[in-house]
């Protein structure tokens, strides 16, 4: 059976992305070297301590729980995904226990020249925030923006290394036109293989 031509381009066109290599696939996704920090540069430098997979101890308004971590370089490393699970078990501050679910993805914004953090949660919030302090081993990121929640609300997120292997998440909250107050606190440590 002979195929002409026409049919067998036709063919390949109808299914670009099974040929094409991964350069011309970042390519179409918007991807640009020009993003790419240069090479005697690490922009993920202050935040590299949060790399890895986690086990957390929680405390904060929902109660107490556990939670598991797990944070990653994604896309020719230009982006630090943040995957997160905290389980409260029922008790007195929270009668029915949750499960709480979020994901983040942090940039570098060369334009701004900061880190920008996006983070996603379950019960339908994104919050967009800046850091507005950045050491190494010291980060600290306040809302811009937050979506499907009343006006005025704000919210703000600080990481901080204790040690080699552990680090503390605080999160906090702020009606309108009141100051921030402790929402939630972990306190994260590495998950050992067996």
């Amino acid at each position: 059976m002979r195929i002409s031509r026409r049919r067998a381009l036709g063919g390949l066109l109808a299914c670009p992305i099974a040929l094409a290599s991964p350069e011309v696939l970042e390519a179409s996704l918007g991807v640009d070297d020009h993003f790419a920090p240069n090479a005697d540069e690490d922009v993920w430098q202050p935040l590299r301590f949060l790399l890895g997979t986690w086990a957390s101890v929680n405390d904060g308004q929902p109660g107490k729980g556990t939670g598991r971590r797990v944070c990653r370089l994604v896309l020719n490393n230009r982006f630090l995904e943040v995957r997160n699970t905290t389980t409260y078990s029922p008790q007195s501050r929270n009668p029915k226990g949750e499960t709480h679910r979020d994901l983040a993805y942090i940039s570098y914004d060369r334009t701004r020249k900061i880190f920008v953090m996006r983070q996603f949660h379950i019960e339908g919030f994104v919050n967009t925030y800046v850091a507005n302090r950045v050491a190494a081993g010291d980060v600290q990121f306040t809302s811009e923006s937050i979506e499907n929640i009343a006006p005025g609300w704000r919210a703000r997120a600080t990481y901080r290394r204790v040690s080699d292997t552990a680090w503390i998440e605080l999160f906090e909250l702020a009606e309108p036109g009141a100051d921030f107050a402790k929402y939630a606190e972990g306190r994260f440590a590495p998950v050992r293989s067996r």
